[in-house]
């Protein structure tokens, strides 16, 4: 099978949704960190994010995206979801928490909807790429299409 035609679950939400996107493929590629990512796909570091899941000291799961060169602020992060304080969810509970595993985890399509916080810059891109939930694959959006699947905002939560 063409790895390049492969549709994620990403992929059929958006389509479900009718959010329009554009899917890549880097699967045969040794692409690792997402700025390399950025290279292969011939894109902009800054357009291409990653997806980070934290935790609340009370329990509580947040969902941050932002440039895959950037490096989250946990202080900024957790001002912009109203908590004191919040730690990154260790590698063993990301996939039995979101369905992902590290390298392949997306804002869209995670187990449960959890409140989801993306940079400010890409509220002036005029499309964002991220993870389509699988190592390999990425999609393509409009930052206000997003809105139409998930709880989000958009904050300053970078160093």
């Amino acid at each position: 099978m063409d790895k390049s035609k492969e549709k994620t679950n990403v992929m059929r939400i958006l389509d479900q949704k009718k959010v329009p996107y554009q899917s890549y493929c880097y699967a045969e590629t040794a692409a690792v960190s997402g700025v390399d990512v950025a290279k292969v796909l011939g894109q902009d570091p800054a357009q291409v994010f990653k997806t980070l899941v934290t935790e609340s000291g009370k329990g509580g799961h947040f969902v941050f995206v932002i440039p895959v060169g950037e490096e989250l602020d946990l202080k900024k992060a957790a001002k912009a979801v109203g908590e004191k304080s919040i730690s990154m969810l260790k590698s063993k509970e990301l996939l039995p928490l979101t369905g992902y595993i590290h390298g392949g985890c997306s804002p869209i399509g995670m187990k449960k909807v959890f409140p989801t916080v993306i940079h400010a810059s890409a509220e002036s891109l005029p499309t964002m790429i991220f993870s389509a939930g699988k190592i390999g694959y990425q999609v393509e959006v409009a930052p206000s299409d997003l809105q139409k699947i998930l709880r989000l905002s958009f904050a300053d939560i970078i160093v």
